[in-house]
């Protein structure tokens, strides 16, 4: 659905987007993440046509976007920086004169959209009536009206309560379980990432330093939390046998390849010393993600001397 080659874009002097290339397949919800000006959202602008690439290929759908970029969006649909509507109009008659920009739309399918989004009863109040969460609601609404194929989001949850996030997560597995929905999905919330997606890139500066499966964030070295009588002296004696690679942080260490959490407890209570708690600890995406933003290992810190 989504293929980019190469996609380089620049503002001045500033590289924004440095040679990008992704891949996103029918299907797949995939997560763009990255920190403030990593080159996000100028990424999506290009996808969308909106800003216009340096060099490099763009191609959505199938179809070029710079040379055919009515038949590339013909079935894109997209939340990107901030949808504005008429404060003064109400949710329905905004998605009619939104519509009537692009094609003519049924009253029939907008009132279909507004149930997709959980507006139906709310649909003939006044947009400046809703709140927030309504808001990102309709804007969502405004993206399904074509019936799409490919669903861009440059965070939807921005500026949500718990709430109103939870309630977009939700609507958004929704979308693409029943309507089978392909999703660009660009998010600061590596927690709702690590729900939805099945896929990830990580840009920085405007270059991709990760792309992979949300499982591929967490074949890091096996990290478990230890709570045994004397920690540290079972640190080292674990680390002069070779079982232990290195210490995390808080009575965590990193096991060696190959280690089982089995040979550790075996080897403490063999020295007599009790096991009070041994726990595997799975690597969420936040530390995976901050450990690449930082250039270390996620997970570990640098080991400490052991005596």
């Amino acid at each position: 659905m989504i293929d980019l080659i190469k996609l380089t874009k620049k503002f001045g002097a500033r590289l924004a987007v440095d040679e990008l290339t992704l891949h996103v397949p029918a299907g797949e919800i995939f997560g763009l993440l990255g920190h403030n000006g990593a080159g996000k959202s100028t990424a999506i602008g290009m996808m969308l046509g909106q800003v216009w690439p340096a060099s490099g290929v763009v191609r959505i759908c199938g179809h070029d976007v710079t040379s055919q970029r009515c038949l590339a969006l013909q079935k894109v649909g997209a939340i990107f920086e901030s949808p504005a509507f008429y404060d003064y109009l109400s949710g329905f008659r905004n998605l009619q004169i939104l519509s009537s920009y692009t094609a003519p739309t049924s009253r029939q399918r907008i009132a279909e959209v507004l149930d997709w989004v959980g507006l139906t009863g709310r649909e003939q109040n006044t947009v400046r009536t809703y709140s927030h969460g309504m808001r990102a609601r309709l804007a969502l609404a405004q993206a399904l009206l074509p019936g799409p194929e490919l669903l861009i989001l440059d965070e939807p949850s921005d500026g949500l309560d718990p709430e109103g996030i939870h309630e977009m997560r939700e609507t958004i597995l929704r979308l693409h379980h029943e309507l089978k929905l392909t999703i660009l999905l660009s998010s600061h919330f590596l927690h709702e990432v690590e729900q939805l997606c099945t896929r990830i890139a990580v840009l920085s500066q405007g270059r991709k330093v990760f792309e992979g499966t949300l499982s591929d964030t967490r074949k890091r070295a096996q990290q478990i939390r230890l709570r045994v009588g004397d920690f540290e002296a079972a640190c080292v004696h674990l680390h002069q046998l070779g079982l232990i690679a290195a210490l995390g942080e808080d009575g965590r260490v990193i096991l060696s390849p190959g280690v089982q959490s089995e040979r550790i407890v075996r080897e403490l209570v063999g020295l007599g010393m009790p096991v009070h708690e041994i726990v595997y600890e799975q690597e969420t995406l936040e530390q995976f993600y901050l450990a690449l933003m930082n250039g270390q290992q996620a997970g570990a810190c640098d080991p400490p001397e052991l005596h």
